[in-house]
């Protein structure tokens, strides 16, 4: 085999033996993000109760809270990933 055919053969026999693993892959990874998703959530709920708890009135507990949950919105991690 030449230099030049081992080359492009090297990234499909390395693709060729990833492929049965891509969907317990992607699997786990969904799972670890509903996860990550649900534990965001509920902290969301707690601390938008601690604000208006001490004080602060609904509408701004609603923004902060969003801002809060901001960060675990899956777009996020996609766009920065590049």
């Amino acid at each position: 085999m030449s230099q030049e055919n081992a080359e492009g053969y090297r990234p499909m026999k390395i693709f060729g033996m990833m492929l049965p693993s891509m969907p317990k892959l992607t699997i786990r990874l969904a799972g670890t993000f509903l996860r990550f998703k649900s534990n965001a959530n509920k902290a969301g709920k707690v601390f938008k109760k601690e604000l208006i708890s001490q004080g602060i009135d609904k509408k701004t507990a609603n923004d902060l809270t969003e801002i809060y949950l901001d960060g675990s919105h899956i777009k996020h991690y996609i766009q920065n990933f590049r």
